[in-house]
């Protein structure tokens, strides 16, 4: 059951807030806010799972497709930029046809994703089954969350939120494992398939118990979307094609002129119009635009370690798959342990205190993986993951906290729709940046097809360990100037929102 004591006579956080008649539970239904926490926990599982399912057998997939292993961040990044590219809709979409049937339509639309991924030929079709997939994923997590916000009051959001992060946990905590098994003793193709069951048992929950609260919607900012995600879209390309060397150093800079210019754009464009796709108002919101800006810069880090990861353990160290998975464990348990504890660190605290100091500790645990290699004993690297997750899963717990904790019935649409799209932006620029940095330090060794370490000479595999050791630190480098952002908080602001919650 959640970790919440929902009151019965709590009124609906907003009048506005309908609920479609016929099937389905209604708005004030006891048994729809027990059961919702666990609906949007179903989802953030599935998007998880997936994850650290995949980022374990790149290398294999690598074999497989005569690619090398360091070369495969397309399958990663095509699902990253699809979600943020469509997020900005699913705000609008849980307005006009409610949260119930989005929802359905997601997990159908992730599972469908799955199923092609695993019946792919070649990389082209499994990078296109893909951006299917991130149809769906761009819809899950945000408009689960929608509905968190629209029927839980601001003293219940930690909790429930810390709750629903907790069951998404378990996908890192079995993704990796269960993905090093499979890739060991089937093929890459079930790290797919096994998102069918977990899809299907979350439609067949979300039709029955999933409230399909709506909000009167205004028509759909077309140009703004266009804008917007046209901003998106060149910028995530534009540092992936560099990271790759698939498009010139100089068509990358015009992409990401263009790309920032896009987003100016749209800025100019959401002054002016009536119903723009995220108001101007949003950024008016000190911890929210405060919130926002540290969730893009802080999560370059965290959104590359899973991919970097996995990868520094097979390709440099030599792990087998199923070793490699098993090694992630610790990460995971460090994080749902982190959990419980979040809410009771920022209220001693504060956001300002804790989010400074926490996202310096991000940056050296990351940056720590440097003094990792062949030499030392497998408890420090285990070690060095398990810190890892405790520290990242305490900053997501806040930065999430304190950026949606004062939005008011008129902004939570919008501004989780905005928080969503910054995190995904910010973790596929984390992929692409880590892959396009140890590219750049492994040089000639990026293109050799074999993702097993002992099958290079011991002079290349050397090559790769300085690779990845000069990325980690420079990856822990650029999360650790979030913390610039976080120390702007005011203490009266600060407070308020933690009285408030």
């Amino acid at each position: 059951m959640p970790a919440h004591d929902p009151d019965p006579a709590r009124p609906a956080p907003a009048a506005a807030v309908a609920c479609e008649a016929g099937a389905g539970p209604s708005a004030t239904d006891d048994r729809s806010q027990r059961i919702l926490p666990w609906l949007v926990a179903v989802g953030f599982f599935m998007q998880t799972l997936d994850g650290t399912i995949l980022n374990t057998a790149l290398p294999a997939m690598a074999r497989d497709l005569h690619e090398s292993p360091l070369r495969m961040q397309s399958v990663v990044l095509a699902y990253m930029v699809t979600v943020a590219l469509l997020i900005p809709a699913s705000g609008w979409l849980a307005d006009r046809w409610g949260t119930r049937r989005v929802f359905v339509s997601a997990i159908g639309l992730f599972t469908l994703g799955s199923l092609l991924c695993a019946l792919s030929p070649s990389l082209s079709f499994l990078v296109a089954a893909r951006v299917l997939q991130g149809v769906g994923g761009a819809l899950l997590l945000p408009v689960g969350r929608l509905a968190i916000l629209r029927v839980f009051s601001h003293d219940e959001m930690i909790r429930v939120l810390s709750f629903v992060s907790i069951p998404g946990l378990l996908g890192p905590l079995i993704g990796p494992t269960l993905g090093g098994w499979l890739v060991q003793w089937a093929t890459w193709h079930w790290v797919f398939l096994i998102n069918l069951p977990v899809g299907l048992i979350g439609i067949v929950m979300t039709r029955r118990y999933m409230i399909n609260a709506r909000r009167p919607s205004g028509p759909f900012d077309a140009r703004g979307f266009a804008l917007f995600s046209l901003g998106v879209v060149l910028l995530s390309l534009a540092l992936q094609g560099l990271g790759e060397r698939a498009i010139t150093t100089a068509a990358s800079i015009v992409m990401v002129v263009a790309g920032l210019a896009s987003m100016l754009a749209y800025w100019l464009h959401a002054a002016r119009a009536r119903r723009p796709l995220f108001s101007t108002a949003l950024l008016r919101i000190p911890t929210y635009a405060i919130g926002l800006a540290g969730n893009l810069f802080s999560r370059l880090g965290s959104g590359a370690m899973p991919f970097l990861v996995p990868l520094y353990l097979q390709v440099a160290l030599g792990y087998s798959p199923g070793a490699a998975g098993m090694s992630m464990i610790p990460s995971a348990l460090g994080a749902i342990s982190a959990k419980p504890f979040a809410p009771w660190l920022i209220k001693t605290l504060g956001y300002r205190r804790l989010l400074t100091g926490n996202t310096l500790l991000l940056g050296c645990s990351i940056g720590s993986f440097a003094l990792s290699g062949p030499q030392h004993a497998p408890g420090w690297l285990l070690l060095q993951l398990g810190i890892f997750g405790l520290v990242n899963s305490t900053q997501f717990t806040a930065m999430n906290t304190l950026t949606l904790g004062a939005l008011d019935e008129r902004h939570a649409s919008s501004g989780n729709s905005l928080m969503s799209v910054v995190v995904q932006l910010s973790m596929s620029l984390g992929v692409a940046a880590g892959a396009g940095i140890v590219l750049a330090f492994s040089g000639p060794v990026s293109a050799a097809p074999s993702a097993d370490g002992h099958a290079l000479a011991p002079a290349l595999v050397a090559v790769l360990l300085h690779a990845f050791h000069a990325t980690f630190l420079a990856v822990g480098g650029m999360s650790m100037l979030a913390s610039l952002i976080f120390v702007q908080l005011r203490t009266q602001e600060a407070q308020v929102l933690e009285d408030v919650q």
